[in-house]
């Protein structure tokens, strides 16, 4: 049968899967099954559809190997990047050193975050000709406007330089867009959830919406947006509408777990302290032929920080685990800070002490510490015993954004007075832990013990101005390495030009 081929690059035309960059790379298309844009989108059951493909790239949370959470945790000063040896993935171990270059960073942080972009894009340009409930569209609107401004927010933290695109990009235009600066990306991220949260829903339907967002997910992260602007008083005030009175729920049913260790629960997902988290299935049956391609629908971070080679000893209470990958080992340095705080043990697992004790035994690998990071380990009731990959099919899902994280940065919003105790308070009440005087770096230490392996760290050193000290032993180098070079395939024949500092 007759195919055809044609050349793409970075930005996704339209919803069909960008998996791959850039300029230079070729898909073979049978053209009686091709995505056609201009007939698609004509009813709210296609856009439906659309909208749930813009959701997709959040699996970059803690989906495939080169997920955020497993590569920010080892830019951090709180986890290695660990691994099988200094090459098990160059990407995840060069940030971890602060070595990166535009050969090494892996190119689906650019390419997964503008799928998402272009995805948004069609949708957006498409609704207003379907047939459908006007409310609707008005939602479905709203949640790619959202979606697209998160999108929009990783990709700006990420690379700062980056093309500001808002339309669907054509055969004569993929070639067109420019870098804008950074105040430029932010204004749009401000002005899309600003236009989203109106037409989004208070609260979700359980048991059909779960995942989907609703005006506290985005008045969440436009509250995050503002305060990475140093915005801070329009921080505090949309954060407000987001946690309510400290410690008790929230105008949209959201609260405080009563039992931190609660929020690591495989089975308790989209919980009441959960605003926004990615949806992991075992259902998929994920194979590794599509591993990391945006069709697995498995938690991989799972498996990659199990310990190698764990065996419980017999008779012995430690867990009993599957083995693992022994990436994002934890630091010393996050031991240390840790071991007296009450969310220590759901935080870090101490394999180091189980096998001194003789109660379980692994196999040491690359920059071990014997600290493993329990908040995401495997658990052997969770492995898969249906079809698919049993190392790609973990279901645990990932928090993007969750209350106690909108209740520390509120109060670093605000800085000082009542409301800011309270908040830092009901943090840590929630632990069991006395109220201490809040300060900014009262409020530093809590992020980092309520946080630790979701993250968060490494962008809160940036902001903080802290990462150059933090990080003095990891080779970070300030000026250069608060953001990642651009990938080379991206620059190749396009506009696009590297960031500062980088070849």
């Amino acid at each position: 049968m007759k195919t055809i081929k044609f050349k793409y690059i970075c930005f996704a035309l339209a919803l069909g899967a960008l998996t791959t960059s850039c300029s230079e790379d070729f898909v073979t298309i049978n053209p009686q099954g091709q995505f056609d844009s201009s007939t698609y989108f004509s009813n709210e059951q296609q856009c439906y559809a659309a909208l749930i493909g813009v959701y997709d790239p959040l699996r970059k949370n803690t989906g495939g190997f080169e997920n955020l959470v497993a590569m920010l945790n080892a830019g951090s000063d709180d986890f290695y990047a660990g691994g099988g040896s200094a090459t098990d993935g160059n990407g995840i171990q060069n940030f971890s050193t602060h070595s990166l270059s535009s050969i090494s960073i892996p190119s689906s942080y650019w390419n997964d975050h503008y799928q998402g972009v272009s995805r948004a894009n069609m949708l957006i340009s498409k609704l207003p000709a379907a047939a459908m409930n006007d409310n609707v569209r008005a939602r479905f609107a709203a949640e790619a406007k959202a979606l697209r401004a998160l999108y929009y927010f990783n990709l700006v933290r990420m690379f700062k330089n980056i093309p500001l695109v808002l339309v669907p990009l054509t055969t004569q235009t993929i070639y067109d867009p420019e870098q804008v600066t950074p105040d430029v990306i932010y204004a749009q991220i401000e002005k899309d959830l600003l236009e989203a949260i109106p037409s989004l829903p208070n609260t979700l339907d359980v048991k059909t919406e779960s995942g989907r967002l609703n005006k506290g997910a985005a008045q969440a992260i436009l509250g995050k947006v503002y305060l990475f602007e140093n915005k801070k008083t329009e921080a505090a005030a949309v954060l407000a509408q987001v946690n309510g009175t400290p410690g008790t729920t929230n105008q949209y049913g959201n609260k405080l777990l009563d039992k931190f260790s609660d929020l690591w629960v495989t089975t308790n997902k989209f919980n009441a302290e959960s605003l926004l988290e990615v949806s992991h299935s075992s259902a998929g049956n994920s194979e590794w032929g599509f591993w990391g391609q945006g069709k697995d629908e498995g938690n991989s971070l799972n498996v990659m920080v199990g310990p190698r080679g764990y065996v419980r000893s017999a008779n012995s209470d430690a867990p009993d685990l599957p083995a693992g990958w022994a990436f994002n080992v934890a630091t010393q340095k996050l031991y240390d800070a840790m071991k007296n705080d009450p969310r220590f043990e759901a935080t870090i697992f101490d394999l180091k002490a189980l096998k001194a004790a003789g109660k379980a035994d692994y196999i040491p690998a690359y920059q071990d510490t014997g600290y493993f990071l329990n908040k995401y380990l495997p658990r052997q009731s969770d492995v898969r015993t249906g079809g698919g990959a049993a190392e790609l099919n973990y279901k645990q899902n990932s928090y993007v954004i969750r209350l106690a994280d909108t209740y520390l940065m509120e109060a670093e919003a605000l800085g000082s007075g009542a409301r800011a105790q309270a908040l830092l308070d009901a943090v840590r009440a929630r632990v069991g832990l006395a109220s201490i005087p809040v300060t900014l770096a009262a409020i530093k230490n809590e992020r980092r013990m309520e946080l630790a392996g979701e993250g968060h760290r490494f962008f809160d050193l940036v902001r903080w101005g802290d990462a150059a000290t933090a990080l003095a032993d990891r080779g970070f180098d300030a000026g250069t390495d608060e953001i990642f070079p651009i990938p080379f395939t991206e620059l190749n024949g396009t506009k696009l030009k590297q960031n500062p500092n980088y070849q």
